[in-house]
């Protein structure tokens, strides 16, 4: 138990929930918004290529989001690390935790000793992070081919 009285386990836990939350909540919003979208994208008469157009661009900007949200919730973990005295810099901080998240760990930078297990923390929040945003992409073009191929089918038949 008393690796579990180290103040990193119960920052690290507490991110990971709140960045979960946020990512979540984010998402959520993207997908109902994008099935507005796709409502209206059905009801228009656009030809192939608009429509395919229309699909990239929309993936593209789903894309950007994810990655601003992504480095939004890195910016949660690097002022946390700020607040504790893990790094002193707001660059290593930010550095630090665009690292850990994404996995790489190639700086050597290296949190202070008693906050080392929310960088790994960290890692884990960003491969379940990075799952989702990957779930969702890929259920959003499942939908975006199921909407191309029902189009073509009934602009052949």
């Amino acid at each position: 138990m008393e690796m579990l009285d180290n103040p990193s386990w119960r920052w690290g836990l507490s991110l990971i929930v709140l960045t979960m939350t946020i990512h979540a909540t984010v998402v959520l919003i993207v997908a109902f918004v994008g099935m507005r979208i796709r409502v209206q994208l059905e009801t228009r008469n656009l030809d192939e290529w608009n429509l395919i157009a229309i699909l990239i661009c929309a993936t593209g900007l789903v894309g950007l989001l994810l990655a601003v949200l992504h480095l939004t919730e890195c910016g949660i973990w690097a002022a946390v690390y700020l607040w504790v005295g893990a790094l002193d810099s707001p660059t290593d901080a930010l550095f630090y935790s665009v690292e850990s998240m994404a996995t790489l760990g190639a700086s050597g930078l290296t949190l202070q000793r008693p906050w080392q297990m929310m960088g790994g923390l960290e890692a884990v929040n960003g491969m379940i992070l990075f799952g989702v945003s990957t779930a969702y992409l890929f259920a959003m073009m499942q939908v975006y081919w199921s909407m191309l191929a029902k189009y073509v089918t009934s602009s052949n038949g």
